[in-house]
């Protein structure tokens, strides 16, 4: 799989080591200068989407998160805006 700047994908993976992987992409993020990325965590039973969703609300980098658009993978993904 080819990794993607403006996205990361979290599947297999626990809250304790998906949100690590989350903070470190959000910095490589700001530093690229993107404003838009995407944290794909799947559908699953919730909790890694829940959590997720949770820390980016709180995340200083961040200025918004919602559930992305169909075609990027409605709730098994997480749109962020990042703070300019």
């Amino acid at each position: 799989m080819t990794a993607k700047p403006d996205e990361i994908d979290l599947h297999g993976l626990t809250v304790d080591e998906a949100i690590p992987l989350v903070d470190e992409f959000l910095h490589k993020a700001r530093k690229a200068r993107l404003l838009r990325v995407w944290v794909v965590h799947g559908k699953g039973t919730g909790t890694l989407r829940r959590a997720v969703r949770d820390h980016l609300t709180k995340h200083p980098l961040v200025m918004r998160c919602s559930t992305a658009e169909a075609w990027r993978g409605g709730d098994g993904c997480t749109q962020v805006d990042l703070n300019n």
